[in-house]
């Protein structure tokens, strides 16, 4: 009777840089699915479209992330950059989307004088959402640039834009409850809207980007 060898191959394991990274993105991607229910039930209760717009940006920011997943993932496929590629043109329409809804719907706000509720307790939220996004932000950019992975370099501008989004949201929802700026709320939701539509041009041609270097290796 012969025996079988049965060889069993684990699969490699990131460097600590790699890891600490993996690290970052899922605090992100948990950060955001919070953020997401948090953000556009707060909305709901106070009838404030600038906090649902920001919570439907949080929802489409947490698919772009797991995208930067996918490339620092060990034992890469071989269609990796095929399913890079498809990922970000998806994640750039889903941001075209969302910001000519959002534009059409603040403007027709604007127009009708829609009053919004008042939101402290997404003000202060806010507040907190753009600390941690700033601090998230600056650890991807500074392991990124050390290590050169890129697409955590690329994911870090998104994650400070993001507190950029928070703090203009916040402002506009500050204005509101404290001086009764009824405009300042759907003002906030078309900064949050040309913020959706800028993204899904920077994803559109970072998925080009991918296409082009994946032919000119000779990948799929």
């Amino acid at each position: 009777m012969s025996a079988t060898t049965i060889l069993i191959v684990s699969p490699p394991r990131p460097s600590p840089d790699v890891r600490r990274a993996l690290a970052l993105e899922y605090a992100t991607v948990a950060w955001n699915v919070g953020e997401a229910f948090l953000a556009l039930g707060l909305g709901a209760v106070a009838g404030s479209l600038a906090l649902v717009a920001f919570g439907a940006t949080s929802i489409v920011e947490v698919f772009a992330s797991v995208v930067v997943i996918w490339h620092l993932k060990p034992g890469e496929r071989p269609d990796l950059a095929r399913r890079s590629f498809r990922a970000l043109r998806l994640v750039a329409m889903a941001f075209l989307v969302l910001g000519l809804a959002l534009g059409a719907i603040s403007i027709r706000d604007l127009v009708s004088g829609r009053v919004a509720g008042e939101s402290w307790w997404g003000v202060a939220y806010l507040a907190v959402t753009a600390v941690v996004m700033f601090v998230l932000a600056r650890a991807k950019k500074r392991l990124a640039e050390r290590q050169g992975l890129e697409p955590l370099k690329a994911e870090a501008t998104m994650t400070f834009l993001d507190g950029v989004l928070s703090v203009g949201t916040l402002i506009g929802l500050a204005l509101n409850a404290a001086f009764g700026l009824w405009w300042a709320d759907p003002l906030a939701a078309l900064f949050v809207s040309v913020f959706a539509l800028n993204e899904a041009r920077e994803n559109w041609h970072e998925a080009g980007e991918i296409r082009l270097r994946s032919l000119g290796s000779g990948g799929p």
